[in-house]
């Protein structure tokens, strides 16, 4: 298993199988985009598919989840997530996505195991979309969604990160527009992982401002006990169920105590946390010859020195040099 010295277990892989992505979110990379990672340097199908294997057959692997970048922009993704379905014990498979190529893809992935999708949309404003994203591209995003919905990709999860200034308005339209098409809804406290390092506290809407612009229009209450556990949204009903809306935050109301997860780079390092500043280099050791036996020992390695929590509060914080795209999320 992978245990940290805080006996936390890291259950959750998060697999990212790129740094490219199609769209430039402005809390992810400038609109210029970034100096994507050599071809070389990427793990390759297999290498993904065996070190996905490894995590779920010899250290406790119980959900992965692809990610980028943006995940479709990868050629061999169906295949990837046939390979990962097949594997014993079966692990949950899920993917997060922007969206873009959704249409296409949602049918071959529902095919290939992949069990359900979490799409980013932080805007229904096409003109804030088109602001936030530097591209043009929301009605793909909206025809992502309906056809993952359709491939039966369920419940289909909808993640909006709001920024003062920009899209705070939204939080609401949001909502309606998911309680509407049956999608479950997720607002995401903003985190310093931009690669312009240009986040501040100040422009980021917190928990509890997100709670209280929908409490405005809807009744919310907690939906389960007040200990979530290792997931990290909290839940509430809307209007008395059962349709639910989740806040993550990330920053303000952080769930490291009970964290399960761990990230794979698409160049194949190993990371214990989104804001960690090392990692451990699985890809090197693979294509040098490394046993499965020792690759394991260099995961559980990486895990056990995962820190008690994200420091982002901490006086000495500082933002990991990677940037989302190039972590995964």
């Amino acid at each position: 298993m992978l245990v940290d010295t805080f006996g936390r277990t890291a259950t959750d892989l998060r697999v990212s199988l790129t740094d490219r992505c199609n769209l430039r979110c402005t809390y992810c990379m400038p609109p210029e985009g970034l100096d994507w990672l050599p071809k070389p340097e990427l793990l390759t199908d297999d290498e993904v598919a065996r070190l996905v294997r490894l995590g779920v057959e010899r250290l406790g692997i119980t959900e992965v989840r692809y990610t980028g970048g943006e995940p479709l922009l990868r050629r061999g993704i169906a295949d990837i997530v046939r390979r990962t379905a097949a594997l014993e014990p079966r692990p949950q498979v899920s993917l997060t996505t922007n969206g873009i190529g959704l249409e296409r893809l949602a049918g071959p992935l529902a095919d290939a195991g992949l069990d359900r999708v979490n799409v980013s949309l932080d805007s229904l404003d096409r003109a804030v979309f088109k602001r936030l994203a530097h591209r043009d591209r929301l009605p793909d995003v909206l025809a992502g969604l309906a056809a993952a919905r359709a491939a039966g990709l369920v419940p289909v999860k909808v993640n909006a990160v709001l920024m003062r200034g920009i899209n705070e308005r939204e939080a609401v339209p949001l909502l309606r527009f998911c309680l509407d098409n049956g999608y479950q809804l997720r607002f995401i406290e903003q985190m310093p992982l931009d690669a312009q390092h240009g986040w501040t506290r100040d422009g980021m809407l917190t928990a509890d401002e997100i709670l209280a612009m929908l409490g405005a229009e809807f009744a919310l209450e907690p939906d389960g006990p007040a200990e979530r556990g290792s997931a990290p949204a909290e839940t509430f009903l809307v209007d008395g169920g059962p349709a639910r809306v989740g806040v993550i935050g990330s920053v303000t109301r952080p769930f490291c105590g009970a964290c399960d997860r761990v990230r794979l780079t698409a160049d194949g390092q190993v990371r214990n946390c989104l804001f960690a500043t090392e990692e451990s280099n699985l890809r090197d050791a693979m294509r040098a010859g490394a046993t499965d036996d020792e690759l394991a020992e260099r995961w559980r390695a990486a895990v056990r020195s995962k820190r008690a929590g994200h420091g982002i509060d901490d006086p000495s914080f500082l933002q990991p040099a990677r940037p989302m795209s190039a972590i995964g999320g």
